[in-house]
C-alpha cells in the first residue's frame, strides 16, 4: 500500500503522509477505515517507528485522521480532508496570481492558462 523512496530528498514521514493522502483522494482509503498500527508499518516499511508516529501526528494535527485510544488511527471525514486540500491549493494560486500581477503578468495570459487547465480537465 505504501511505497517509499528512501533515496529522496523528501523526509520519509512526509511522503508517508503525501501517500496516505493520495490514497484518500483516490478513494483507496474511506472514511473510518482504519490505518496499520505504527509498529506494524514501520516494521512493513523497515522504518523507525518514531518516523510512522510523526507523520501519523502531523495526519492528526491537519484533521486527516484522528485516533482512538487502544483502538489505532483512522481516516477522518473525507469530504473535510478534501476541502482541506482545496483549501490549501487555493492559497497557493493566491500566492502564485499575487506573484504574477506583481510581475505585471497580462491578465489575459493568465485567463486564457486558467482556461486551458480546465478545458484539459474536461477532456479527461
Amino acid at each position: 500500500m505504501f511505497i517509499l523512496d528512501l533515496k529522496s530528498r523528501v523526509p520519509i514521514y512526509e511522503q508517508l503522509k503525501n501517500k496516505t493522502l493520495e490514497l484518500i483522494m483516490a478513494g483507496v482509503l474511506e472514511q473510518d477505515s482504519q490505518l496499520p498500527s505504527v509498529r506494524s508499518l514501520a516494521r512493513e516499511l523497515g522504518v523507525n517507528p518514531n518516523t510512522i508516529q510523526k507523520a501519523y501526528q502531523d495526519m492528526e494535527k491537519e484533521g486527516i485522521i484522528y485516533s482512538v485510544a487502544g483502538k489505532g488511527s483512522f481516516v477522518n471525514d473525507i469530504n473535510s480532508v478534501k476541502q482541506k486540500e482545496v483549501n490549501q491549493a487555493f492559497e497557493h494560486l493566491e500566492a502564485a496570481l499575487k506573484q504574477l500581477k506583481e510581475a505585471r503578468a497580462d491578465k489575459a495570459q493568465v485567463m486564457a492558462c486558467v482556461e486551458k487547465i480546465f478545458s484539459e480537465e474536461d477532456k479527461v
